[in-house]
Parts: C-alpha cells; structure tokens; sequence
C-alpha cells in the first residue's frame, strides 16, 4: 500500500509542474486587468520630508520617553483615553473581534486606509491559524508545532491591534471632538514615532503618508515582542516546521474580490520573508498600494468585506475548495489528486477548514514591554511612495499554494502507511 501510494504521488509530477506553468501565464493576464484602472493615492512628497525631519529633531534632542506615569493629565484626558482603552480590551478579544473592529473603523472613516488594509490583513492571519488545525496540515506539523506556530500569529496579531487600534479610537474622538488629541497617543505607550504622522494627518488628512507611518510602526512594533522573541525565536522562527510552514503556500496574503454574489478573482502577494523587518514593511506598503490604489481590487475587496462576515475558515471565500464542516470534509489518503482532477471539490470532498473560534481557544500571554522601539533614524528609509506590483492576482498562485500543501499531506500518507 505504501509503495502505491508514492508512486502514485510521483506520477503526479508533471501535471502539478503544467499546473504551475499555466498558473503563472493565467495570472500575469489577469493582473493586467486589475490595473486597467488606478485610484490615486495623493503622496505628498513634501510632507514625507517635513515628518521625516521632525522624528530626526526627536532623535537628535535624545527627547525622552515620556509615558503616562510622567504626565499631567487632566480628569477629561484621561476619562477619554480610559474610555479608549476599554473599547480596545473589549474588540481586541480575538482575530474574529479585531478583524471586525478595523472594518468598523474603516467604515466609519474612509480615510483611514490603514484600517481597511488591517481588516484584509488580519483576515489572513486568521485563515493562517485555523490552516494549523486543517486537514492539509494534519500531518505536517506535530502537535507542539501547530500550537507554537499559532502562538506567534496570535500574538502578532493580537499585538498590532493593542498598538494601532487606540490610535484609531484617538482619531475618531478627535474627529467628533473637532480638536485634536493626539498629546494622548503617550497614555498608549505608542511610539514617539507617530505624534508627526497623525499631527500631519490631522492638518491634511494624508491617507497615504499616515498608512506608510503604520505600517512602519507596527512592523517596529512587533520586532523584538515577537519576531526576535526568544520564545518565538526558538520554537518558531528557526525551526524546520516554520520554513516548511512558508514552503507550503501558506504564506500567501489573500484579497478576495466580490462580485454580484461570489468572489472571481483573489489579488495578493506572497510573503517571502517573514523574518526580515525591511521585508515586511515593504510588502505591507506593497499590499496598500495594490489595495487601495487599483480600482477593481478596491471595490471587489470591500464588497467581500462587507458581505462576508470573518469566521476564520478559508471557505468564506472558496466555498467551492474548503468546509468548515468536518463532516462534509474530504476523507480521500490522497488530497492532490482530487485537486488535480477538477478546478473545484464536489460537497462531501471538499478540504476541511475550520472555523477559528472552534479550532483555538483562549490564550494567555506574558506582560508586553512598554518601550519605545524608536532608537535610530533606521526607520526613515520605509518613508517613501507606495508602489502597485505588476503581479497582482495570485488565483491560480494560490490555488497552486494549496496544492502544494495537499501534496505535502499526501507524501507524509504515503510514508506513514
């Protein structure tokens, strides 16, 4: 049985490298169409340099930290920054809640791009955890993988949100208040690194240039509290299963694109490195171009945002590919040659994706560090205009990503039987 089932996945061989040869052609077409038309992002190169001068002032007078232990706050500040800190507590519960505050917030303030691009973003993150607890993943990863890999998506997660979302909150108080508040951002404990972008933001509301900052923020956010961890570190990042984790197409970021009543099309990028912080940056600046700046990737995404609620299951967008019933789920040894064989999987062999909230359960974490990331002017090189890819739609990319991993599932079959 055993040898069967080897020869069987190496005769699949050529049909998955036809498979990736027309997926990459299929795709380059299709993202010339997603291009067609673009919708200006208004980068203000003037302002850039006006931000980016005032965080080297900062640096350059070594202005120190101050956090909410060290200032005079009045009874109205803080009542408002309570009231913002009890909000983000309260939405901040799971990737479900998080993912549906920053779509709230988007709704609420359209200028706020950053917000939309978190929404899709935190979509991912969610798929990528419940992907742990799938039937592709089933015997991929042991058990202790899985639950450390999920860790660190959670925590980054869970992290950005703690970070950016009262940002948000600050605005939007801001905005109803008719003043700013932004003196506030330090009973956050966010980085000194944002005060020019939102007080900039507040003058000339600068989506673009307020985005960039965020992204560049986060990324700094997250570096040391979870990317260079020493937990995260040594169970994670430098273990063979998260490389193979990357290796299996599971490090692709995903937007589907709604219309009339089902998504055509998925636009995206492929996550290349994980572990560099350069690399991230860039890749978010990437995807908010992409996002924002495309007209068809644009409404396609907010349609699917708005008509499909965020559950954690990939089949909220490929119902034809994935269930989150495990009843309904493909029982078949071998999983590629179904997919193979047909651009979608009958009901009853579909892949099994779970939904999050009954995949995970709660997780408790470690008191975060308060320090400012800000330390040099390092950060000043992300500050610079967004730029759309030319390769845009990954459908058939990702379709090949989910191959790769049912193939993965099938070879460890094949030698475990």
């Amino acid at each position: 049985m055993k040898q069967n089932r080897l020869k069987r996945a190496l005769l699949q061989l050529p049909a998955v490298v036809r498979e990736a040869i027309r997926s990459k052609a299929e795709d380059i077409a299709h993202s010339s169409r997603l291009r067609e038309e673009r919708l200006p992002l208004h980068w203000n190169e003037a302002a850039a340099r006006t931000v980016s001068s005032e965080i080297e002032e900062l640096l350059r007078r070594g202005a120190a930290y101050r956090t909410q232990e060290d200032e005079k706050w009045t009874r109205s500040d803080r009542e408002l920054a309570e009231g913002i800190l009890t909000a983000t507590s309260r939405a901040g519960v799971s990737n479900i809640t998080r993912t549906a505050a920053y779509l709230d917030c988007y709704e609420a303030c359209p200028e706020l791009h950053w917000s939309f691009l978190a929404h899709m973003v935190s979509r991912n993150a969610g798929w990528n955890m419940t992907d742990l607890r799938g039937s592709r993943m089933a015997d991929v990863l042991d058990e202790e993988g899985k639950r450390s890999t999920y860790r660190f998506l959670e925590r980054s997660n869970a992290l950005i949100f703690q970070d950016a979302y009262p940002q948000l909150l600050l605005y939007r108080k801001s905005r109803e208040l008719g003043a700013s508040q932004f003196h506030l951002l330090r009973y956050f404990n966010v980085s000194r690194f944002m005060q020019p972008f939102w007080e900039r933001f507040w003058i000339d509301r600068d989506s673009a240039l307020l985005t960039v900052g965020l992204i560049i923020n986060e990324q700094n956010y997250i570096e040391q509290r979870v990317i260079r961890h020493p937990f995260y570190q040594r169970h994670v990042t430098e273990k063979s299963n998260f490389h193979l984790y990357s290796l299996s197409g599971l490090n692709q970021v995903v937007i589907p694109l709604f219309e009339g009543s089902s998504v055509t099309r998925l636009a995206g990028r492929t996550v290349t490195d994980f572990g560099s912080l350069s690399a991230r940056i860039a890749l978010g600046k990437c995807l908010y171009a992409m996002l924002m700046g495309l007209r068809a990737v644009r409404g396609g995404a907010e349609a699917f945002a708005r008509a499909v609620p965020h559950s954690g299951s990939r089949a909220d967008y490929w119902p034809d590919i994935f269930t989150a019933n495990q009843e309904e789920a493909l029982t078949a040894p071998l999983q590629g040659s179904e997919l193979l064989e047909g651009e979608t999987l009958p009901p009853g062999e579909r892949l099994y994706s779970p939904k999050l909230l009954e995949a995970w359960g709660d997780t408790p974490y470690e008191p975060i560090s308060r320090e400012d990331w800000l330390k040099d002017t390092s950060a000043l090189d992300g500050i610079s205009e967004p730029q759309a890819p030319l390769l845009c739609d990954i459908s058939r990319e990702h379709r090949a990503g989910v191959l790769k991993t049912a193939l993965s599932h099938d070879a460890a079959e094949s030698f475990k039987a």
